[in-house]
């Protein structure tokens, strides 16, 4: 019956269809003859835009990494999948890692594995394992690699979420098995083992416990694939709660391969429930034996001598299973059926069989992941919160992780130091203040130190002394650290230490990220928050309460955290907590508040009266992440909010114009489950909106009404904060520290008009007189590629952009010219234009002096003087057309000096390389004389009759040998021959720049003098060589010509 049913509906819905097709039909020319007109727009100014660069600055930090493995066989190989960073590979045993993800996918990564037998087929699995409060998921499930990482394929398992371990056949890279967790943050189908047989093309299920329970580790015997031990875990987070524990943790055994399971959990000697989060290994030594770590009341370490049938307990040390929900790892040893190993706050080591251990550390602490190498167990490569490293020597001797830019930023500040320096609080490590360009050729471990604060905090550097910085953490600290003097304060608005309490038991809420930031109008008045905003006048010496509680502090959602076996209050779960919060540096005591737990407050008295404008058509728990005042609306502000926590991942962004009264979702463009993070305004471009979602960046032109994506070449990463500057955008994020982009002034200036002219020259940021310098730094010299230990500095000299619709033909030539404020070129640069966006750096430097073959010179330079500062002019020059732009040099603030000061400079040093010229051109007119002269010589040697003429040769040689070895030590064969031999004029000449060009100064009263008196003694040898050319050489000439002979002809040097 059902099936007739179907069938005759069917049948209506094919005439249906056909009668539409007629109906279509009959317009059908019509349609057509639109379809044009109707095609979507090209997006001309996207074409541009996407061409902008983003620049990774670092720190060169390692932040959490989750999994890690090996290659037998190849002692140098390793790879490291990093929780937001991507997968990491290194080749030279951690001395250097380089992103193999990147153009494919990134985030969060769950699980890496290496084929035994195909090294170069890799398995990764996306979202980590290491579930704490700053968890991402993985939205993408599966990855394949079968060429050793330089292209990957998407093979499914979407779902997954969460990949806590993957397994691949010893000798079979088709069969491969993954552990699949499923979404944290709701039940889900989609949890459990699963396993391939065909290289990922088709899954099939083949253990599941339960819609809230999911696969986390899965082991098996290397020499009999078919014996494999798994784990499941029934684990839940909320905004508010983390459970780990109850019905469907369990451990599993199979004999064929995965293809059925049997629970073990409450066999022999198994502790009594409720279970957690257990981890397995077996053993490849011996497989009857089996270890697990198990989170149970009596949990501990657990071993089974009959493969996995009965258990005993081994060792219950809380040190091996403490927070067990963010460790519970255990690694058999490959050589070594006694030897186990179990991950921790440290890692631990035993070798009688799991009874005693003894605690060891990596360079990092809280350890996640370990993989050893079968054929040396002292090969081992170890994943932590500080990502991953190597030893060779069972790990007496670790490789660094500083060399990971991996790091994990919650939010992001700057300050008004020169160059400004950028703020953010690294999870799993300390606060970092690092310098967004350097002075040296890239940014290294001396542009960046910690700061006030721990690793969760909000940083608020004092506005007016950037050396004194406030910084929080978690429990509600809070520090004053004064840099210029090395010392700090704890400042706590309310220093009763919660740890270990829910947040029902105190007074004030302070959430693990609380916010702490500055009033723009007074560098007196500091905020931080709790379930209330607080204010100090007096550096946290006290502070007054403005606000009364502004969450929903729903009793349900303040309790203790964990459970039902390990409590874990650290405040990472603290609900009902102002989140969120700004004071509006356009309007004087107006401060927005928005809370964890959906709510939007606004004061326009600055705390005296508050007023609840949270909007009705907000899903009631958002999560306020982000507030930002419009910068040309006054009442206007953007809010940035998420539900991820709640199993929500879309994106929630909202606008006002009237102080909250109504709100505008403004989300068009963005995908569904991207959820956002962070909105910004642009503070020169009415409109212009930056938000950063858990999958990358987006841009809105249009007040929101519309994004696109801005990712350029930036990571697939979430992106936690952001913060402009200068009109430089910077992103924090979470597992590639920070990024960014150093001239948002095209942005400003693009528009439709803009991207459909043949060309366009945008107008130049003003630039400052910086130029970056050399130095070894704590590192020391390296033979890597600094871009693998260093973040990338910003270009010196001014840079330029011009966009060309399209490429020009051959034959029209492009330049490039730079004039001073005078009108006078300075010099022109020819261009080889790109269709597209094409930028054009100028250096800020004249032209160098002149030198000669061979010229050696002790601690003098030929190089020309850096322009001073002043207005310049840009001339693009594209065949027959000039497009004109003006720009400014700046002077480098931390100097004192006046624009008459650097004039001055800039007048004694052109000075100096004018004359340097004058001095080598002589030189080398000298030496082509000489080389003539020698020749002729060589020619009428001996000869009788021209004996007048070599002696009158001679004695000419002599004078131009005498005012050469004036103004040049011609015996300078190597660089330090000056020591021996001492310098002449043109090198005390020379000297002069690096004197007076050492920084930016006027030159002092004594190196003019010195100056001078150089030039004069250079003037009178140039005088008695002009003399010579004048006067002697013709005379010379005329005697060699009544000898009708060659006469000696000086082409002047330019």
């Amino acid at each position: 019956m059902n099936k007739i049913k179907t069938t005759f509906n069917q049948l209506g819905l094919l005439l249906v269809f056909v009668a539409l097709l007629f109906a279509f039909d009959a317009q059908g020319q019509k349609s057509r003859k639109n379809q044009q007109a109707s095609a979507p727009k090209e997006d001309l100014q996207s074409k541009i835009y996407n061409q902008i660069n983003w620049r990774s600055i670092g720190p060169y930090r390692g932040g959490r990494a989750g999994t890690v493995t090996g290659v037998p066989g190849k002692p140098k190989l390793f790879y490291m999948g990093a929780t937001g960073g991507g997968v990491w590979k290194t080749e030279n045993g951690g001395e250097t890692w380089v992103n193999i993800s990147d153009g494919f996918f990134g985030g969060s990564i769950g699980a890496v594995a290496v084929s035994e037998s195909d090294n170069k087929i890799i398995y990764v699995g996306q979202g980590e394992e290491t579930v704490r409060g700053n968890v991402s998921s993985g939205f993408e499930g599966m990855w394949k690699s079968t060429d050793a990482g330089k292209t990957w394929t998407n093979i499914g398992l979407k779902d997954a979420m969460h990949v806590g371990r993957i397994k691949i056949h010893p000798t079979n890279p088709n069969v491969v098995w993954a552990a699949v967790m499923g979404d944290l943050f709701k039940s889900s189908d989609t949890r459990g083992i699963y396993k391939s047989t065909d290289g990922g093309k088709n899954w099939k299920r083949v253990l599941f416990a339960n819609a809230d329970a999911g696969a986390v580790d899965v082991s098996y015997d290397p020499n009999n694939p078919d014996f494999m031990m798994a784990s499941t875990w029934r684990v839940r987070r909320t905004p508010y709660s983390l459970t780990s524990g109850g019905e469907g943790s369990a451990i599993w055994k199979s004999t064929d391969g995965g293809e059925t399971w049997k629970n073990v959990i409450e066999n022999q000697g198994m502790p009594k429930g409720p279970i957690g989060i257990s981890g397995v290994s077996i053993s490849s030594v011996n497989p009857d034996r089996v270890y697990a770590i198990i989170e149970a009341n009596d949990g501990g370490v657990y071993r089974s001598d009959d493969a996995g049938e009965t258990w005993r307990m081994m060792n219950s040390d809380r040190g091996l299973r403490q927070r067990a929900w963010y460790y519970s790892r255990i690694y058999a040893d490959t050589q070594d059926e006694n030897k186990v190993y179990v991950m921790n706050v440290g890692y631990h080591t035993s070798t009688d069989g799991g009874r005693t251990f003894r605690q060891r550390n990596a360079p990092h602490g809280d350890h996640h992941d370990l993989w050893i190498a079968p054929e040396d167990n002292n090969r081992l490569v170890i994943a932590d919160d500080g990502g991953a490293q190597v030893s060779y020597d069972g790990g007496d001797v670790w490789s660094t992780p500083d060399n990971q830019p991996t790091a994990q930023f919650y939010r992001v500040v700057t300050d008004n130091h020169f160059p400004y320096r950028i703020y953010g609080a690294q999870q799993d490590n300390s606060t970092v203040r690092i310098a967004h360009r350097s002075f040296g050729p890239f940014i290294g471990e001396d542009d960046w130190e910690s700061t006030a604060g721990g690793e969760s905090a909000h940083i608020a550097p004092d506005p007016s002394n950037p050396e004194i910085v406030y910084g929080g953490s978690y429990g509600g600290f809070l520090t004053r650290q004064d840099h210029s003097k090395g010392i700090d304060r704890n400042i706590n608005a309310w220093p009763d230490n919660p740890m270990g309490h829910g947040a029902e038991d105190y007074k004030y809420r302070f959430q693990w990220n609380f916010p702490i930031f500055f009033s723009p109008h007074s560098a007196k008045k500091l905020y931080t928050a709790s379930n209330h905003l607080h204010v100090t006048y007096n550096e946290g010496q006290s502070w007054e309460l403005i606000s009364p509680d502004l969450t929903r502090a729903e009793p349900d959602k303040l309790g203790k955290s964990g459970g039902p076996i390990t409590y874990d209050d650290t405040s990472v779960e603290y609900y009902a907590t102002i989140f969120a919060a700004t004071e509006s540096p356009y309007e004087k005591d107006l401060i927005w508040a928005g809370s964890d737990d959906g709510l939007i407050h606004v004061t326009r008295d600055g705390g005296k009266n508050w007023e609840n404008v949270t909007s009705p058509d907000m899903p009631k728990y958002l999560m306020i992440n982000s507030i930002d005042a419009d910068p040309f609306v006054k009442g206007g502000a953007y809010v940035a909010g998420t539900q991820y926590k709640l199993g929500d991942y879309q994106p929630y962004l909202y606008r006002t114009k009237d102080y909250g009264k109504t709100w505008t979702k403004i989300t068009n463009g963005i995908p569904n489950d991207y959820f956002t993070r962070v909105v910004r305004a642009d503070q020169k471009r009415a409109g212009l909106l930056y938000a950063g979602t858990e999958r990358g960046m987006f841009i809105s032109f249009d007040d929101g009404a519309s994004w696109k994506p801005f990712q350029m070449n930036l990571p697939i990463v979430p992106i936690t904060d952001l913060a402009i500057k200068d009109d430089n955008l910077i992103a924090a994020t979470q597992g590639r520290s920070f990024w960014i982009i150093d001239d948002l002034t095209l942005l400003h200036q693009l528009s439709d008009e803009v991207a459909s002219k043949p060309v366009h020259f945008f107008k130049p940021m003003d630039a400052y007189r910086i130029s970056a310098g050399f130095r070894f730094g704590r590192r020391g010299g390296s033979s890597f590629d600094p871009s693998l230990l260093y973040g990338t500095n910003k270009a010196g000299g001014a840079e330029m952009y011009y966009n060309m619709k399209e490429e020009p033909a051959k034959e029209v030539k492009a330049k490039m010219e730079v004039y001073d404020n005078f009108g006078k070129l300075i010099k022109s640069y020819p261009l080889k234009p790109k269709a597209g966006l094409n930028s054009f750096n100028w250096n800020m430097m004249y032209d160098d002096a002149e030198g000669f073959e061979g010229l050696i010179m002790w601690s003098a330079s030929l190089r020309g003087p850096m322009a001073a500062p002043g207005e310049y002019t840009a001339k693009l020059i594209v065949g027959d057309e000039t497009h004109e732009q003006k720009f400014k040099l700046l002077k480098d603030p931390r100097y004192g000096s006046t624009d008459a000061d650097l004039q001055a400079q800039f007048d004694f040093l052109i000075k100096v390389r004018d004359k340097m010229t004058e001095t080598h051109r002589a030189i080398k007119d000298i030496r082509s004389a000489r080389e003539q002269m020698n020749d002729l010589m060589g020619k009428i040697k001996g000869d009788d009759q021209y004996k007048e003429v070599v002696e009158a040769g001679k004695t000419l040689l002599e004078k131009m040998t005498t005012i050469e070895e004036a103004l040049y030590q011609t015996k300078n064969r190597s660089g330090q021959d000056p020591l021996n031999f001492p310098i002449r004029l043109n090198n005390k000449l020379g000297a002069l720049t690096g004197v007076v060009g050492s920084g930016h100064y006027a030159p002092t009263a004594q190196a003019e003098t010195v100056r001078v008196e150089l030039t004069q003694q250079i003037d009178a040898e140039l005088a008695q060589l002009k003399t010579i050319m004048e006067n002697d050489l013709p005379g010379f000439n005329n005697l060699v010509k009544q000898k009708s002979v060659d006469a000696i002809v000086i082409k002047k040097s330019k």
